[in-house]
C-alpha cells in the first residue's frame, strides 16, 4: 500500500553570488559618495602631483584676463574718439551720440569685467568657467569668420586680429587634456571638502 504522507517543499537554494539577497552581498554594495583615495587607490600624499596648475591653464587664464584688459583699453580709446569719428560716421550727435557712447561703454564694460572674472576662475581650477569661456571664444571666433566669408569684413591689427589670435590661443590651451583633467579634479576636490564639512 502506497504511503499517503504529504509531499514536502524543496528547499530554496541561495542565488547566484553578487545576486540580490545572496550571502556576501552586503559587502558589494558601494556608497554613494567615495573619496578620492578610495577611488583612486593611492594616500592622499600621492595625489600631490595633479594639484599642480598645468601651464595650459597658467596661459590659458592669462591670456583670457589679458583678453578682458584689452577690451576695456578699446572702450577707452573708443570714448576719445567717439566725438571726432565716430559719431560724425554713425550720423549721430547731441544727446544721442552721448546716450550711445554710455550705453556701449556700460554693456562691453560689464562683459570684459566678466571675462576677466573668469578667467580668475579658471586659475583657480573652475571647471564651469572654462566651459563658459570656451563656448563664448567659440562663437566669438564663428563670428568673425561668418563676417569675413559672408560680409567681407577685413582681419586686421587695428581691427580684430589681435582679439582673435587671442580667442584662438585661448580655446587651444583650455581645451588640453591638462586643462581639462586638472579643472575636473579641483572640483571633486573641493565637493570631497564640501562633503566632509557637511558630514
Amino acid at each position: 500500500m502506497t504511503s499517503t504522507e504529504p509531499m514536502q517543499p524543496a528547499p530554496r537554494t541561495s542565488g547566484a553570488p553578487g545576486a540580490p539577497g545572496a550571502p556576501g552581498t552586503e559587502n558589494l554594495k558601494r556608497a554613494s559618495f567615495e573619496s578620492l583615495t578610495s577611488l583612486t587607490g593611492v594616500e592622499r600624499d600621492d595625489l600631490a602631483a595633479p594639484r599642480r596648475r598645468p601651464a595650459t591653464t597658467t596661459l590659458g587664464a592669462l591670456f583670457v584676463m589679458v583678453r578682458a584688459i584689452f577690451g576695456l583699453l578699446w572702450l577707452l580709446l573708443l570714448a576719445l574718439v567717439w566725438d571726432a569719428e565716430v559719431a560724425p560716421a554713425l550720423a549721430i550727435d547731441g544727446d544721442v551720440s552721448h546716450l550711445t557712447l554710455i550705453a556701449i561703454i556700460v554693456v562691453l564694460g560689464l562683459a570684459d569685467l566678466a571675462l576677466f572674472w573668469l578667467g580668475a576662475l579658471i586659475w583657480r581650477g573652475s571647471n564651469f568657467a572654462r566651459v563658459i569661456v570656451m563656448i563664448g571664444l567659440t562663437l566669438s571666433i564663428l563670428t568673425a569668420a561668418s563676417s569675413y566669408f559672408t560680409l567681407g569684413e577685413k582681419i586686421t591689427m587695428e581691427s580684430t586680429l589681435f582679439t582673435l589670435t587671442l580667442d584662438i590661443l585661448v580655446l587651444l590651451a583650455l581645451s588640453s587634456s591638462d586643462a581639462r583633467n586638472w579643472s575636473r579634479f579641483r572640483g571633486a576636490e573641493r565637493r570631497e571638502r564640501a562633503a566632509q564639512s557637511r558630514g
